[in-house]
């Protein structure tokens, strides 16, 4: 023992003199002897901490304080390491147990120390205020460490230094202040907790909505708050003043109040609401009882007060309320509603009468309550003091709108609270009731049903509800049952002035009107009398009930009951009933009767009252019966507005179902709706006739007018649904059937609208109205045919209108300028045909109309003569238009009782017709002048007609091209999305050669609209001036495709396409692909211009080029025929020509259907026309013709006239080398037809002599070559090819583009190997020479496609080689890279996989074959090939 006790002796002075390691060594030496000794473990943790072994030194303290757990010492050094170390949390720890421990050992002051050095750290080291606040609650008188330090001295504040623990003892002796910081750091706390917990929710997925968050955490952070346990402190303290006693008492109410309001109502959290709830309640009695100036206090108890209305709050409690605040815009309003009301805040029971507080000299009480809900719209005291307010006043739309708004916020109040409030709810909804009843009564009786029956099972006995509903049922004409509740009223209040007499009014009414008249009579008498005596305040219940004595006289009494009517009048000069009750007696039964008083008394009730709607009607009648549409509209409107508006009173979510509601007045919306529609505002009229015909949903008219509303607003499907309503109810009312016609005739419906009309006629056979639209329909319809291309049938309907406009002239002049108008436009669009289907039809409604034309013409004299429609003389599209220019010319001379718009287009037709007239006959000088003149004298008549300024622009398009583009550019800013002015200005831009401004105003056209083909044939047009071909093909193919489709379209398409495929070397595929397109459009064209010589030329050689010969010869001889007519008006060396070239061409085709006498003459006569010129063109047909005689000789046996006509065709070419070979190249062809032996030899000598003199000749060096391959003559092919064959491949290439020498050696290597005994289904394997052969065919082939790999023709040339030589599977490898071959190459390329794949997979090869058959129904290869197909699938 001594040597632990010398080493501990020892270790503790090397501590005092800092000698750390020689401490350490003491101290491991004694613990090497004793390892548990307590004090040696603490001076080697001390040592080694000040050695910096810092581990190793808390290790040794945890030994320590694991040794002796009480002793304190090894804990003052652990807290020491942890300070040193700033290991703040273990520091505060250590501290933690230092202040238990020396409060178990009763050691006040270092409890003190300790606890002081804790508060300390977490204030200036804390990161949270939660651990400052367990730290000063420490001190708290719950805790035990207070009982510890209560031992400590009172603090001298004289003397601080004299004491460590003087912040302990000021909190121990002076604990209030300590107390109050805690409470403000807990405060902040919790309003950092919720903050900081709400933003952390909102984010996470499915987070409910902010304000349920927000309750959701208050009610978290409020039920483990230590703020009412604080409070308590403080309120409980000695030293706590009264203001601080108040303060804490609100802050207190007010947390409880968050607190209750974040607990959900529902019945889980039912017991803890309700616990809170008393706790409130407590607090909210001690304010009242204790008169605590906390105005949220006193308004938590007044709202929380359960009575029907504000005048039942305890009047002692609202004076001191008022008192207390003054100035609170609670107290205004509750100070107003008692001063409107006329009631005391006194409830002394020795004053005689209620005494209201005083009235403020400054303000109205109406004015203070207004304004104090302004400043606290969400009061619920406010709320209800406005209600009541308003529905006193009569004002009964604020009202419903003010008790909704309470019943919200009550349901707030109840579910924040979970108190319930069942009278203050029937009070809102007796006041929300109430408002729905007399709010345009009968509008929301429906509603205030539900609310009345709700409130009458709770109250049975209420009088405002039970007056409710008798006067709904009362405005129900339901008078026993409005009886039976007056009558109860009456019982419940039989002294009232107020309502228990106007329930006694009201029943005696009720019973007049259930023929109870003497008793009611009686009641009202007296009730009368007693009204009088009240005063002025019921001089209007006076009057009303004077006018309903009145209206029980008036039944059999008229003059006693117009007596009590100026009663009535005389007690209240301002109650509107008796005003309309006057007015029907002067109007009717007044003697004499007094129309001017009658309407003075009328405009006088309507003015007191716009619900008088016997008054408003009777006034609207007398207006409309003076057409003042004007008055008509206000009266309607002022009525309208009287019965509730469009919104019935109600706004917002509601005003959506108000539309609902049927119209009290129908009849003002239907005159509403009328004079809509006679002003051309077709919405609201529409909207007006709808809510009309709710009310009256079998009202014909009603049904008639809005269906003529959609119409003319543009809606026709809706129109036709109301007509047809119309019609169904009223059977027998043409009119709507009429509009039904008409409706369907701006759809486009043109078969039904005629129909229609016609079925009217029936009935109505000289009515000119149906007959002007009947006729309208028939020009509708044949513009559409003709746009549609059905000119027989559009052929019809013009000449159906011509004879329908005839027959409404005959029953009527009223309609004579329509009528003309129509028929001259049906006329003109007949004029646009040559010819005619049914001649004799148009003839003679032509000559109908002239019959009752005048014979002179002021207008048109000197430019044409009148037309005479002679039998004789073909009718021609001439003639037909100089009938319609006497047609306008005799319908300007109706226009003097027309409007300027009528007589302005009269003119324009009249201009457009001559221009059209004078472009088509070539008419005299002064045609030009007159087109002119019309058109400026439309101008002049409305010069704001873009269309007119557009025919002006037509008109000088070719003579004046500033004016033109002068009126296209008025037209434009008249109308800037006009599509024609902007296409007729891009055209006369194109045909000046302003290509730019051209594209610039066709692309503005074309976006203007998309389908507008004029204008895609103009930017077509300046595509191809600027060389563009490709894009003006595509324009151009799209334009013919759209609707309505334009003839030169057409032959502008046709022209090119046709352009190209000669362009193309006569290709096969061009012939199909590209010329049918061209054949369909030239078809088209020629229907519609039947005696256009270039369409018809042009069509006919497109026939050719597609084999059609027959047709091809048919439209050559209408060429002929009309070129011949013309060139004998005319005798213009062009037709000459054109008449030349046509015969020629004739020759041609006849020559091809083996006509061979036909084509002798047609050549002969083409010769027999040709000038003695050396021109190019001439002489090309010369040889032409020739060589054609030739030909047709030769092929008639006559073998000397060929000889002689084939050497006139080479003399004629010999001096063209081009021309010259291709005479020798057909004389050979021709010699070798014959199959003569010395003629083919000649034919061969031919072409090598024609090839010696012009190498490049390709077509003689192929036909020379195919000679070669069909004789098997290999030194002739080698002859013919040598030359070609050794030329690079690119130059080939450049003679050859038809890849005529690929082909011409192939088929001359495989006619080596193929056995004449095989047919062509199959090939028999080849050896030797023939094989070789055979691999020569297959190499040219290769080379081909080596050379041009993306070329088809090559691909499918090997691919069949690969079939013949039964190799399928090479063949489909060949396929396989042709899948993006041309639409037009696909059903090639599906037959050959076809074949290939039949021997392996029939099902494919079936499929394949069967998608070729339907890419090309007419390629009869490709049914041969399915033949095939099957053939091979039957034989497996």
């Amino acid at each position: 023992m001594s040597f632990v006790k010398s080493k501990l002796k020892a270790a503790r002075d090397a501590l005092g003199k800092k000698d750390y390691e020689a401490a350490r060594e003491a101290a491991s030496q004694v613990l090497d002897y004793e390892t548990d000794n307590y004090n040696a473990t603490v001076f080697l943790a001390l040592s080694l901490l000040e050695l910096g072994e810092h581990e190793k030194s808390e290790q040794a303290y945890r030994r320590a304080t694991g040794t002796n757990p009480e002793n304190p010492l090894a804990w003052q050094g652990l807290s020491k390491y942890y300070e040193r170390r700033e290991e703040w949390d273990k520091y505060a720890d250590t501290l933690l147990h230092l202040i238990e421990l020396y409060r178990s050992l009763g050691d006040a002051v270092r409890c003190a120390e300790s606890w002081q050095k804790l508060l300390d750290l977490r204030r200036e080291r804390g990161t949270r205020l939660q651990k400052v606040i367990e730290a000063m609650s420490l001190l708290l008188p719950q805790s035990p460490v207070y009982v510890a330090l209560s031992s400590l001295p009172a603090p001298d504040l004289t003397n601080p230094t004299s004491t460590s623990t003087l912040p302990a003892q000021i909190a121990i002796h002076h604990s209030l202040p300590h107390i109050e910081e805690l409470v403000r750091l807990v405060e902040t706390e919790e309003e950092d907790t919720i903050k900081k917990e709400v933003e952390k929710r909102r984010t996470r997925l499915g987070a409910p909505s902010l304000e349920v968050l927000k309750d959701e955490v208050a009610r978290e952070v409020s039920g483990r708050s230590r703020l009412p346990s604080l409070y308590e402190e403080i309120l409980n303290h000695v030293n706590t003043s009264d203001d601080l006693r108040r303060s804490v008492d609100a802050k207190m109410l007010r947390h409880m109040q968050r607190y209750l309001y974040a607990i959900p109502d529902t019945p889980d959290f039912s017991h803890e609401k309700s616990k809170v709830l008393a706790r409130v309640d407590e607090l909210l009695k001690g304010a009242i009882i204790l008169r605590i100036p906390d105005e949220l206090a006193w308004t938590m108890y007044l709202e929380s007060t359960d009575c029907e209305t504000i005048a039942e709050y305890d009047r002692e409690i609202v004076r001191q309320f008022i008192d207390i605040f003054p100035s609170s815009p609670v107290s205004s309003s509750l100070k107003g509603y008692f001063l409107y009301m006329n009631i005391s805040l006194s409830d002394a029971e020795d004053d005689d009468e209620d005494v209201p507080p005083s009235k403020p000299e400054d303000e109205d009480p109406f004015d203070m309550i207004l304004n104090a809900y302004a400043t606290i719209p969400h009061s619920n005291i406010a709320t209800r003091v406005l209600s009541e307010l308003y529905v006193t006043e009569v004002d009964y739309q604020n009202a419903m709108k003010a008790a909704e708004s309470g019943l919200e916020l009550l349901n707030r109040y109840e579910k924040s609270t979970g108190r319930k409030l069942p009278r203050v709810r029937i009070g809102y909804k007796v006041i929300l009731a109430t408002s729905l009843v007399h709010l345009f009564p009968p509008k929301h009786h429906k509603r205030a049903l539900r609310i009345i029956d709700d409130v009458l099972s709770q109250s049975a006995d209420n009088v405002h509800c039970l007056m409710g509903r008798a006067f709904i049922l009362e405005q129900a004409r339901k008078w026993g049952g409005a009886a039976t509740l007056f009558a109860r009223v009456d019982e419940l209040l039989p002294d009232d002035l107020s309502i228990g007499i106007r329930a006694r009014e009201e029943n005696a009414w009720c019973r007049c009107q259930i023929d109870d008249v003497a008793e009611g009579l009686a009641i009202l008498q007296s009730i009368a009398s007693i009204l009088q005596t009240v005063g002025d305040s019921a001089a209007g219940d006076a009057a009303r009930c004077l006018w309903r004595i009145g209206q029980c006289y008036w039944r059999d009494q008229r003059e006693e009951g117009y007596r009590y009517f100026i009663l009535s009048l005389k007690s209240d000069s301002n109650y509107a009933p008796a005003f309309t009750s006057l007015g029907i007696y002067y109007a009717g039964y007044a003697s004499p009767l007094d129309p001017n008083r009658a309407s003075k008394c009328f405009q006088k009730a309507f003015e007191l009252d716009p619900r008088e709607a016997e008054a408003a009607r009777r006034l609207a009648e007398g207006f409309a019966e003076e057409r003042e549409w004007d008055l008509v509209e206000v009266v309607a409107r002022r009525t309208i507005e009287g019965e509730g508006g469009m919104d019935a009173g109600m706004t917002g979510a509601n005003a959506v179902a108000s539309v609902r509601y049927l119209p009290t007045n129908a009849w003002a919306w239907k005159a509403l709706g009328a004079v809509e529609l006679h002003r051309r505002n077709y919405p609201p009229a529409i909207e007006a006739f709808q809510i009309a015909l709710r009310a009256e949903p079998e009202d014909a008219i009603s049904w008639l007018r809005l269906g003529e509303c959609y119409s003319r607003s543009g809606r026709h499907v809706a129109a036709v649904k109301a007509l047809e309503r119309a019609q169904e109810l009223d059977p027998d009312d043409w009119i709507s059937l009429y509009l039904i016609g008409d409706v369907k005739r701006q759809m486009g419906n043109y078969y039904d609208a005629i129909n229609t009309f016609e079925s009217i006629l029936v009935t109505r056979p000289t009515d000119a109205g149906v007959l002007v639209s009947l006729g309208q329909a028939y020009l509708d319809q044949g513009r559409l045919e003709v746009s549609e291309g059905f000119q027989v049938r559009a052929e019809q309907s013009f000449s159906t209108c011509i004879s329908v406009g005839l027959k409404a002239i005959e029953a009527s002049a009223g309609f004579r300028g329509v009528v003309w108008k129509t028929i001259g436009d049906a006329i003109f669009a007949l004029s646009a045909r040559s010819t005619y289907t049914e001649e004799e039809t148009v003839r003679n409604v032509l000559k109908d109309v002239v019959a009752i034309l005048p014979l002179e013409n002021d207008c048109l004299s000197g430019v044409f003569v009148p037309t005479v429609l002679s039998e004789d003389i073909p009718l021609t599209g001439l003639k037909v238009l100089e009938v319609a220019l006497a047609a306008y010319s005799y319908r300007t001379s109706l226009g003097q009782s027309e409007s300027a718009s009528t007589t302005g287009s009269a003119w324009f037709d009249l201009g457009i017709a001559l221009h059209a007239w004078v472009i088509k006959s070539s008419g005299p000088p002064t045609a030009q002048g007159k087109i002119i003149s019309f058109l400026s004298q439309a101008l002049r008549e409305d010069p704001g007609n873009s269309l007119y300024w557009m025919g002006m622009g037509d008109a000088y398009f070719l003579s004046n091209a500033k004016s033109a583009q002068h009126a296209y550019i008025k037209a434009i800013e008249l109308d800037s999305k006009n599509v024609t002015a902007w296409t007729s200005l891009g055209l006369l831009y194109l045909h000046h050669n302003d290509i730019d401004l051209a594209n610039e105003a066709l692309y503005r056209a074309q976006t203007l609209d998309p389908d507008y083909a004029v204008a895609w044939i103009g930017q077509a047009i300046v595509a191809t001036r600027n060389g563009h071909n490709v894009e003006a093909a595509a324009m151009f193919e799209h334009a013919i495709g759209l609707t309505p489709n334009v003839p030169e379209g057409d032959l502008e398409y046709s022209s090119q396409s046709f352009r190209r495929y000669r362009l193309s070397g006569h290709k096969a595929e061009w012939s199909t692909y590209t010329l049918l397109p061209a054949f369909f459009a030239l078809d088209r064209y020629c229907g519609r211009r039947p005696d256009d010589a270039t369409g018809l030329h042009l069509y006919a050689l497109v026939c050719e080029s597609l084999g059609q010969y027959e047709t091809a010869a048919n439209k050559l001889m209408r060429t002929i025929a009309i070129l011949e007519a013309a060139y004998e008006v005319s005798e213009d060396p062009i037709v000459e020509r054109q008449y030349t070239i046509a015969n020629s061409n004739l020759a041609r085709v006849r020559l091809a259907l083996r006509d061979f006498e036909g084509a002798t003459q047609s050549f002969e006569s083409a010769l027999g026309l040709l000038p003695e010129d050396d021109k190019p063109e001439t002489k090309v047909l010369r040889v032409q013709a020739h060589f054609g005689c030739g030909i047709a000789s030769f092929l008639q046996g006559d073998l000397g006239a060929a000889l002689a006509n084939f050497e006139a065709a080479m003399e004629n070419a010999r001096d063209d080398k081009t021309l010259r070979g291709q005479v020798t190249v057909l004389l050979a062809q021709t010699m070798w037809a014959t199959q003569d032996t010395e003629f083919k030899e000649n034919s061969k000598a031919q072409l090598l002599e024609c090839i010696t003199s012009d190498p490049d000749n390709l077509t003689a060096i192929n036909t020379l070559a195919g000679m070669g391959v069909l004789t098997g003559d290999e030194s002739l092919v080698d002859a013919a090819l040598s030359e070609l064959l050794a030329l690079p491949l690119e130059q080939r290439y450049e003679r050859d583009p038809g890849r005529n020498v690929d082909y011409l050696l192939t088929q001359y290597h495989l006619g080596q190997v193929r056995d004449p005994s095989h047919d062509m289904r199959g090939r028999q394997p080849v050896t030797g020479s023939k094989q070789q052969d055979a691999k020569k065919a297959g190499s040219v082939m290769q080379n081909a496609l080596f050379v041009e790999p993306s070329r088809f023709e090559a691909r499918a040339s090997l691919a069949t080689l690969m079939l013949q030589e039964r190799k399928p599977e090479s063949a489909l490898a060949l396929l396989s890279g042709s899948k993006e071959a041309p639409i037009e190459k696909q059903a090639t390329l599906l037959r050959l996989r076809a074949v290939a794949l039949s021997r392996d997979n029939t099902e494919a090869a079936i499929r394949e074959i069967q998608r070729a058959v339907m890419l090309a129904p007419s390629d009869v290869r490709c049914w041969q090939t399915l033949a095939l197909v099957r053939s091979y699938i039957q034989n497996l």
